[in-house]
């Protein structure tokens, strides 16, 4: 297989649950439906995702497609990459998660919660961020400024 090539799927949350938490970076994103005016219009049916995105993470191997369904993750997706716009000197990651809820409270009603914190950063950061031996020249503060999120977009939910 090579990187270009998916094999895993992550569509429900007991897919998605496989990289929970887990550092992932977008590799592409394709929307099947848009914002416009500021509302989320031209999804091909209600039970459709809004898009999908391609994938890679250090717990996978290759590329996966995620399919994503919560109408807030997809304005977050579509706020970094359409209004935002990404630079040739930045990528996007994203972190699924269903640990990061505020109150216990929201644990209880997770399923229905958005689940994903996005944030565009300097190229190179998923690499910075996901394996600690990777430019160990770079320390401390000069670090940090390497892999720190430029914008982020973060459910109202979470910590």
């Amino acid at each position: 297989m090579t990187k270009e090539q998916t094999e895993i799927t992550l569509f429900k949350d007991s897919d998605w649950s496989l990289i929970d938490g887990e550092l992932c970076r977008v590799i592409n994103f394709s929307p099947w439906a848009k914002i416009s005016n500021g509302a989320v219009v031209d999804q091909i049916d209600k039970t459709e995702p809004y898009t999908s995105v391609h994938i890679e993470c250090k717990k996978l191997q290759g590329i996966a497609t995620g399919l994503i369904t919560h109408k807030v993750d997809f304005i977050h997706l579509w706020l970094a990459f359409n209004e935002r716009t990404i630079k040739g000197d930045e990528e996007v990651l994203i972190i699924w998660t269903k640990q990061h809820y505020k109150p216990r409270l929201f644990k209880a009603i997770s399923s229905t919660l958005p689940k994903l914190w996005v944030m565009v950063c300097p190229k190179g950061a998923y690499e910075l961020m996901s394996d600690p031996k990777h430019r160990p020249e770079l320390s401390g503060e000069a670090r940090w400024h390497a892999m720190a999120p430029i914008d982020e977009w973060k459910p109202d939910a979470m910590e």
